[in-house]
Formats: C-alpha cells, sequence, structure tokens
C-alpha cells in the first residue's frame, strides 16, 4: 500500500511539471506532437529513474562515509550529464527518427531540473534504494502523463480557431494552467 500511495502521489498529487514546476522547459518545448512528445517522456523516464539510482548509491555509498556531503549537487550533475550523453547514443543508433525530432531537446535534458530535482528529493525525504526507484519511476511517470496530455491538447488546439493574438504562446500557456489546475483535483487523493 505505500508503494501505491507513492505512485499515486507522485503521477497525480504532486506531478513535478503541472504542481511542482520543475521540467517546464521540455514540457512546452517538445509538446507541439503526441509522438515527439512521448518520446521526450520515455527519454526522461529512463534519465530519472537511472539517474535516481546512480545518484542515490554515489549519496549513500561514497559522498556520506567520506562526509562530503556538500558536493551532492555537482556530482548529481555530472552523473545526470554522462547518462544524458549515454541516452543520446543510444537514441542515435536504435531510433534515428526519434533522435531527429527531439533535436536540441535531448541534449537540454541535462539541464532539466526535474531530473535533478527527484535525485535531490529522494536524499532530502530520506528514502531507502527501494522508495527512491519507485518514487522515480513514478515522477518520470507524471513527466510523461502530462507532456502526452499537453501535446494532444496542443495539437487540438492547432486544428481550432483561435484569434491571432492567443496563437502560440499565449494559448500554451493558458492550456498548461488549465491543465494543471485539473491536476489539482487529485489534491484530496494522497492525504
Amino acid at each position: 500500500m505505500e508503494y501505491f500511495m507513492i505512485v499515486v502521489s507522485a503521477i497525480f498529487v504532486n506531478n513535478i511539471v503541472l504542481a511542482q514546476f520543475l521540467g517546464i522547459c521540455p514540457f512546452l518545448g517538445v509538446s507541439k506532437k503526441i509522438t515527439t512528445a512521448s518520446g521526450m517522456g520515455f527519454a526522461v523516464m529512463f534519465v530519472i529513474t537511472l539517474a535516481t539510482i546512480v545518484t542515490h548509491l554515489l549519496y549513500t555509498n561514497l559522498l556520506v562515509p567520506m562526509h562530503i556531503e556538500f558536493m551532492q549537487t555537482v556530482s548529481f550533475i555530472l552523473v545526470i550529464a554522462a547518462l544524458v550523453q549515454m541516452v543520446e547514443i543510444i537514441l542515435k543508433k536504435v531510433a534515428p527518427p526519434l533522435y531527429q525530432a527531439l533535436g536540441i531537446f535531448l541534449p537540454l535534458i541535462t539541464t532539466n531540473c526535474a531530473v535533478l530535482g527527484v535525485a535531490i528529493m529522494v536524499i532530502q525525504k530520506d528514502m531507502d534504494l527501494m522508495h527512491s526507484v519507485v518514487f522515480a519511476l513514478a515522477t518520470a511517470t507524471g513527466f510523461l502523463v502530462a507532456i502526452v496530455l499537453f501535446a494532444g491538447l496542443r495539437e487540438r488546439i492547432a486544428i481550432e480557431s483561435i484569434p491571432k493574438s492567443m496563437k502560440g504562446v499565449p494559448i500554451s500557456l493558458i492550456t498548461a494552467g488549465l491543465l494543471s489546475l485539473a491536476f489539482m483535483g487529485f489534491a484530496g487523493i494522497g492525504n
């Protein structure tokens, strides 16, 4: 039951994008098509989960025993950058169309604050490795759900007749705000 509550809370109640406002850059930048958004969502899911495992092990097995916890952020950023490079190389070989579609946004996963945020949150919440993995996977799933829903809404908006002054960024931000409000409806579930 404990893991179930972590999953529901991370996906719906405390969604990394819509409630905590981390990972907004790829959320707004790669959400014009569902296919690209889902590809980015799965890439972020892989990186968040793997980065959380590696950073948790690094923190508990190296930084804490050596009493250099203050190096947490720097070491986490280096780990995340290396993992993103690995994902980029794999996607380039395995799925060239997805690699091309993601374009500049794939290297930007390195600076995606959601990845670093999750790695730091599991340390701040003093989670063990198993809870950290479940939390990371659920949080990344929440990112995937949010970006795919938003991409679907943006695809629909693109074919609708809307005022010229609202096209592009203005309607996207309003839509993101309304989607965030919709997710606030889940707030009572986790309590």
